[in-house]
């Protein structure tokens, strides 16, 4: 399917829809405790719980609309499917604060694979929205695989050691801001192995 441009807004609001419904709900429902097919859950796991279908509807939506899911997403979608499910299943909050972990773990690790290898996945995976030159994309393949270890790190330090209200918050603010400004800024320190498009007339 050839990928459609819609609305920014639009966009962010389903890419971000899901995350901050998941701490709505979690707000909403922390106190209280839920029987459902006979097996009382808290207020953490329903939200978990809810998160999964919230997620997997604003993916179809967004598919449907620009005909193009990021390989990113995608990788996100089914680790929250897995540890969402193991989360309803054993009905222990631990596998979904351990997602988290395991994505950005996941991701530092395959770009970790692909430095070994000589290669730039990081190129692979925005190469289109950005033309760079290759030193730039190993660099940025460098920093990020290192921003996504401490990541990582960092949230298992948050669920292991605070309380769940702290994790969620971090989790649903602290973590992805920390990403966007770690690689904006990386961006703006590559600039110079932008490449430009020569045939492109200028405004």
């Amino acid at each position: 399917m050839q990928e459609k441009t819609i609305n920014p807004v639009l966009k962010q609001v389903l890419e971000l829809g899901p995350t901050l419904g998941f701490f709505v709900a979690y707000i909403y429902m922390r106190e209280n405790t839920y029987t459902i097919g006979g097996t009382e859950y808290d207020g953490f796991i329903v939200a978990a719980g809810a998160f999964v279908p919230f997620l997997l509807a604003s993916m179809a939506v967004l598919w449907k609309l620009t005909g193009k899911l990021s390989r990113i997403q995608v990788v996100t979608a089914v680790m929250v499917i897995v540890f969402g499910g193991l989360t309803v299943w054993f009905n222990d909050e631990t596998f979904f604060k351990m997602k988290t972990t395991i994505v950005y773990g996941l991701f530092a690790g395959l770009l970790g694979i692909g430095l070994l290898q000589g290669k730039s996945y990081m190129a692979w995976i925005l190469g289109d929205m950005m033309p760079m030159a290759d030193e730039g994309w190993m660099k940025l393949t460098r920093r990020l695989a290192l921003g996504f270890a401490v990541l990582a790190v960092a949230n298992e330090f948050v669920w292991r050691t605070m309380s769940t209200d702290a994790w969620v918050k971090i989790e649903t603010f602290g973590f992805p801001l920390a990403l966007f400004i770690y690689l904006s800024a990386q961006i703006l320190s590559l600039q110079k192995y932008v490449e430009v498009d020569e045939d492109q007339p200028a405004e």
